[in-house]
């Protein structure tokens, strides 16, 4: 997941994508050990090993540190659903996707998931890690609005695209935090084998099966059954 980060950046983006993620990374540890009020930005600077200048020039607040860490999971699947080729499902696609994820993704990006999963149930009883966590939803469904309007041959801003990209971003956003508390509470692991089974049953409820199926031209799935 980290490598979607810094994916098609120049050098000088690349590298500060990475000083921001090792900040994001001691910064989530240390709200999860011992609190977000308790955590300040010279503990985030000595953990990282790095001057606290260095953390106000790459962040505008202590809470905000969170921003790169909390944004992993809703990014990856982003990407996975930018994958998603018309012929197959949805199940069929994401249970793909969390295969290779599970055989092929290095320990750190598995840690900083864990990591990530750990700080979105967090924000549930931190204000400011949630505004965090929703300006990364709120970003994801600019890119999920892109990704069901060229699966239905429509334009990003028509009013189908709108409301189905809404409901589905809704139904990913609730899914995420659900299985957060879940892991947070000890009831299921990061990776959740199951994940993907739950994320595709909320898009297909929330969208009124409108996304889900496999389709055989593009816009084919919004048009319903009495379309030519």
């Amino acid at each position: 997941m980290t490598g979607i980060l810094t994916q098609n950046r120049p050098g000088g983006g690349l590298r500060r994508d990475r000083v921001r993620l090792d900040i994001s990374r001691e910064a989530s540890r240390l709200f999860l050990e011992q609190g977000l009020a308790a955590t300040g930005g010279d503990q985030i600077a000595r953990a990282v090993g790095v001057s606290t200048r260095t953390i106000w020039r790459h962040f505008r607040s202590k809470e905000s540190c969170a921003e790169p860490i909390v944004a992993l999971g809703i990014r990856w699947e982003m990407a996975s659903l930018r994958r998603w080729q018309p012929q197959h499902s949805l199940e069929n696609h994401l249970a793909n996707e969390f295969t290779r994820y599970a055989r092929h993704a290095p320990a750190v990006e598995r840690a900083d998931h864990e990591l990530a999963v750990r700080i979105v149930a967090l924000a549930d009883k931190e204000p400011a890690l949630r505004t965090a966590w929703l300006m990364a939803c709120h970003q994801a469904e600019g890119e999920l609005a892109e990704i069901i309007s060229a699966r239905l041959d429509l334009p990003p801003g028509a009013p189908e695209v709108q409301l189905l990209t809404a409901a589905a971003a809704g139904a990913i956003r609730v899914v995420n935090e659900e299985m957060a508390d879940a892991t947070l509470r000890g009831v299921t692991a990061p990776h959740d084998p199951h994940m993907h089974v739950l994320l595709s049953r909320a898009v297909r409820n929330a969208t009124g099966g409108a996304i889900g199926d496999p389709v055989a031209r593009p816009g084919s799935a919004f048009r319903g059954a009495d379309s030519p």
